[in-house]
Order: C-alpha cells, then structure tokens, then sequence
C-alpha cells in the first residue's frame, strides 16, 4: 500500500497558519510519467531548478557518449537508466524543492490513494486538535507537606522491597 508524506505551505501574510487547502500529499514509490516524461513531469510539478540540474546532467551525458564514440545501444541504455533513476526518485526531488521553499513535512500517510490519504491524515489531525483543545492548561498540582510523626520504625517499608531478613 502506498505512504504519503504531508507537507504544509508557509503561512501567507494575512495567515497565522497554513491553510490545510494547500497542504501537500506526496505519493512514495515509482512514478511511471516520471520515467516516461521526465522533463514534462518536472514542469508540471513546477520544479524548475530540478529540470535545470536534470537538462544539464541529461546532456553532459549525452556529449560524453557521443564523443567516445558510444553505440546506439549505449545511447538507449543510459537514457534507459536516467528515466529509472527519475520514476524512483521523482517523489525524493519533489520532497526536497518542497522543503527548499521553506515547506513543513507533518508527517506521513499510508493510504490507497492521495483521496484516502487526505481523509486519514485530516480525520488524526482533527482529532489531535480536539485533543490539545479538550487539555489546555490543567491547574497546577497541590502537594501537601509530608507530616512526620516520630523516628521511622523497623517495619516500615519504603517501596515495593522489605527489610532482608523480613517474613515475606
């Protein structure tokens, strides 16, 4: 079953906190459009400085192979290669431009699919709230000051260990 990590925007200027609107549910495992259309995956996601590093890499590459004289094989091998490392780790570059725009991760969600996530992690989260709300500042604690009556005697017992030697 797939996890999800929950990641929440900085707050706007009129905000105090992050409208949950905005919060962002990112899938973990293999994404298949990510490894078929990399560089279209990237813009969609609108991770710019990402694409960059991934157009440059891409293309150093391909420089690199074409002046050793690569095949054609080794062409589509490596292009191969690049679209697998993009669909395992398209979730790991989301998650870092999310946290290098200044994000929150919250936390994470396993779920069938980003509809159940949203509920699962609203409902705990709701419910978190309720809980803080329903627990806000107890009284503090009286203590009464022990009164000590007279030395100890041989029978008493501090703790859950008698004397050694006692009748048990």
């Amino acid at each position: 079953m797939p996890s999800f990590t929950v990641h929440a925007p900085k707050p706007r200027k009129d905000e105090t906190a992050a409208d949950p609107e905005r919060f962002a549910f990112v899938r973990d495992g293999f994404h298949f459009w990510a490894f078929v259309f990399g560089p279209l995956w990237l813009l969609r996601y609108r991770l710019w400085l990402a694409l960059i590093i991934f157009v440059v890499l891409y293309v150093a590459l391909e420089v690199g192979l074409t002046w050793i004289r690569a095949p054609s094989s080794v062409h589509f091998s490596v292009t191969l290669l690049v679209g697998l490392l993009m669909g395992f780790e398209a979730s790991s570059i989301r998650r870092w431009t999310l946290t290098r725009r200044g994000w929150t991760p919250l936390g994470f969600v396993v779920a069938e699919n980003q509809e159940m996530a949203e509920r699962r992690f609203f409902t705990a989260w709701s419910e978190r709230a309720n809980v803080v709300a329903a627990t806000t500042s107890p009284p503090p604690p009286s203590y009464a000051t022990p009164v000590r009556r007279g030395p100890p005697a041989g029978s008493d017992v501090i703790g859950l260990f008698p004397e050694p030697g006692g009748s048990r």
